[in-house]
Formats: structure tokens, C-alpha cells, sequence
């Protein structure tokens, strides 16, 4: 599975985005998303009922800055303050 496949499942159908706002958070076009997410599903499908593993690699991808910087709704690093090494935060 690649990044985008990965990502497209994660935004669609753990984050509850719409096709139309995984598009848009993707920076894709909504018939790009239909074909990456379908493609995903068939890949989840073989997993599951022919006991295969799961890879997630290549693709083209951008970690977002952290924090208040362009991250959008389905941003883990944005929904619970999280921020790269050498912030400004304390832990």
C-alpha cells in the first residue's frame, strides 16, 4: 500500500473526510481520490481474506510544520498540540 493509499483510508474512514475533503487536504482531484481509496480497499480486502501483510511505502507526502502552520482538520500533530524536536514547548 502506498502513502496515498494509506493516507486516503485514514482521512476517509477513520477521520470520517468526505471524498471531496480528502481531495482537497490531499491536494488531488476527487477522481483521483475515487481511484487511490478504491485501490486501497481492494488492497485491505486481500489482507484480511487471503492473510496477507500490509506494507505502506512510497508515494509523495509533506509532514505538515507542526502546530497552527497549514495543518488541516485531520492533522494528528494539530488536534493534540503536537510539535517537532527542538520546539519552543516544554514536555
Amino acid at each position: 500500500m502506498t502513502v496515498d493509499e494509506y493516507e486516503t483510508i485514514r482521512l476517509i474512514d477513520l477521520e470520517g473526510f468526505t471524498q471531496e475533503e480528502c481531495a482537497k487536504q490531499m491536494n488531488v482531484a476527487r477522481t483521483t481520490v475515487q481511484g487511490i481509496y478504491a485501490e486501497a480497499r481492494r488492497k485491505i480486502a486481500q489482507m484480511l481474506v487471503n492473510g496477507r501483510i500490509l506494507l505502506i511505502e512510497g508515494g509523495e507526502y509533506r509532514l505538515c510544520e507542526g502546530f497552527g502552520k497549514g495543518c488541516g482538520r485531520g492533522c494528528h500533530r494539530r488536534r493534540h498540540g503536537w510539535r517537532f524536536a527542538g520546539s519552543d514547548r516544554d514536555d
